[in-house]
């Protein structure tokens, strides 16, 4: 066991965890951040996207010890209370999800792509969200939840929750 500090969602968090401990499992039962979903435990789903240092990553692949120092943003960080953030927002309005089971994933990894780049180009966007399954929709919702987000931050002057 070793405690370990790491600042999630603008929060300095202590834990004590064994090496073996996964971020996602760190933030799912011992700081009760249950939006990160768990689906394939393998890396290839890309349900359990967090933000890490601004860079999307795999917190089933990610080691709780690995995140020692990081920022570490996950999808409450997005939302304003009880108020849906930009991209949250853009998706809701272009019913970008059904089942919902992999949108903690997506609109993290969206977060990450549009913190680094405000306006993508559609084959940017497909590319960055290509790590990211969804059994549900087909995508094209998805990708238009994307699109709205840009159009709203770029109407926001480029502010916004990415």
């Amino acid at each position: 066991m070793r405690e370990i500090t790491v600042r999630v969602n603008g929060r300095d968090e202590r834990a004590m965890v064994e090496g073996r401990t996964t971020l996602a499992e760190l933030l799912r039962d011992h700081l009760g951040l249950t939006g990160t979903h768990l689906g394939c435990e393998h890396g290839v789903c890309g349900a359990c996207t967090v933000a890490v240092d601004g860079q999307p990553v795999r917190s089933c692949l990610m080691l709780a010890m690995q995140a020692e120092g990081a920022i570490v943003e996950t999808v409450e960080s997005l939302a304003d209370g009880d108020d849906l953030g930009l991209i949250q927002q853009a998706m809701w309005e272009r019913h970008a999800f059904q089942c919902a089971f992999c949108a903690p994933g997506f609109l993290m990894t969206v977060r990450c792509l549009l913190a680094d780049n405000p306006t993508p180009t559609p084959e940017q966007i497909k590319e960055e969200l290509s790590g990211n399954l969804c059994r549900c929709t087909g995508y094209a919702s998805i990708l238009d939840g994307v699109a709205e987000a840009v159009t709203k931050m770029a109407a926001a002057g480029g502010e916004g929750d990415a």
